[in-house]
């Protein structure tokens, strides 16, 4: 599977949590020879929990696993601190961004920590949460803390 590929998935994610109601955050688990493993949608405004973010959707999605040392964590946005503690907390070894123009989380922090990064800045991703955010900035601001 190609990189865009593996983003198609979380993209797709992404459209759903929107049609729901919910932010347009995506996010799936592959193993490094491309098996899908979980997928998963910012479920915050969905469930009424604000720990369910896309990459925990996804994770939690994958299920019980040994060790994480062969997987690929794909999210459409950059990962806040709580989504990058879990990929530092698993040792998930590389982790693809489709943007981080809207929202610069913690990838910068886990480069430094030994986390391949693959930050795209795909338009696709850019467009839908620059969409959302100015039609929902009320969500927007609650989902990232301010």
């Amino acid at each position: 599977m190609t990189t865009a590929d593996l983003l198609a998935v979380a993209v797709a994610e992404a459209r759903q949590g929107l049609a729901e109601g919910g932010i347009p955050i995506g996010a799936a688990l592959f193993t490094t020879d491309g098996e899908l493993l979980g997928r998963g949608h910012n479920r915050r405004v969905q469930d009424g929990d604000p720990s369910m973010h896309a990459e925990t959707t996804a994770f939690r999605n994958a299920g019980r696993r040994r060790h994480y040392r062969d997987t690929i964590m794909v999210t459409t946005l950059s990962p806040c601190w709580y989504c990058s503690g879990l990929v530092r907390q698993f040792n998930i070894p590389h982790v693809i961004i489709g943007e981080s123009t809207t929202f610069t989380g913690g990838h910068d922090w886990l480069a430094e920590n030994g986390v391949r990064i693959e930050l795209l800045a795909d338009d696709t991703c850019v467009t839908m949460m620059k969409d959302f955010i100015a039609q929902h900035p009320d969500l927007w601001y609650e989902d990232i803390g301010e």
